[in-house]
């Protein structure tokens, strides 16, 4: 099976990523990831190999220190697992929205949120950028309606409460329904992206072995994980 090269101790050293090499991993392990051709059949030191040639051939990182195949690879499970907790607090923050508020005062929220949950500061935001519009990453609480339609909801609710004597029976029961379809609709979002979590760490740990030592079952899932984040 092929695996990329060992590399040395001394290639090793500690060297702090830019926000453009940031860019070009992420852009590198989404194209490889859904490489068509060999996606589900590349191996786990194909796939890395793949990426880091990517990285490294990159025009826009023209003079930089090349990167290796586990630099990259540590990098990018960095980036996915904070990312993906960091979706989980843009919905929060999405949803405690109060009219009148922004864009900015919804990330500032979400950093808050992020902070106090997980106890360090988000400084990938940038990655969440680059992630946030594909399919794995996108934020499955955020609302289609904007402030205008935010602040027209609100005025109804006012009008329903101030002319609750004169209601038809049954428009409360059903606007009581639909606000608990509302709350389940919610906590399946917050529990797919949970699923979602689980299942990158597993691929992870799958692609962290060395392929020779997979097992036929494991290989299996690890196709199958891969398949399903296309």
């Amino acid at each position: 099976m092929e695996h990329p090269p060992q590399t040395s101790h001394s290639s090793l050293q500690r060297r702090k990523w830019s926000t453009k090499e940031d860019v070009v991993l992420i852009s590198a392990w989404l194209n490889t990831s859904k490489d068509a051709i060999v996606s589900t059949d590349q191996k786990a030191g194909t796939f890395w190999k793949r990426i880091v040639d990517y990285v490294n051939a990159s025009p826009l990182l023209s003079g930089a220190v090349p990167r290796e195949w586990s630099q990259c690879k540590q990098r990018w499970g960095r980036i996915n697992e904070q990312v993906c907790k960091f979706v989980g607090c843009y919905e929060a923050a999405v949803r405690e929205q109060a009219s009148g508020q922004n864009e900015n005062d919804v990330m500032k929220a979400a950093h808050d949120i992020f902070f106090n949950d997980i106890g360090i500061k988000f400084t990938l935001e940038h990655c969440w950028r680059e992630l946030r519009f594909d399919q794995k990453w996108k934020s499955l609480g955020v609302p289609k309606e904007g402030p205008k339609e935010k602040r027209k909801e609100a005025a109804e609710v006012v009008a329903e409460e101030e002319g609750a004597e004169v209601q038809p029976p049954g428009v409360k029961a059903c606007k009581a329904a639909k606000r608990k379809r509302q709350g389940y609709d919610e906590i399946h979002s917050m529990l797919a992206v949970k699923k979602e979590i689980q299942q990158q760490k597993l691929l992870e740990r799958l692609l962290a072995k060395d392929p020779t030592h997979l097992s036929a079952n494991e290989i299996t899932l690890m196709n199958k994980l891969i398949s399903e984040m296309i």
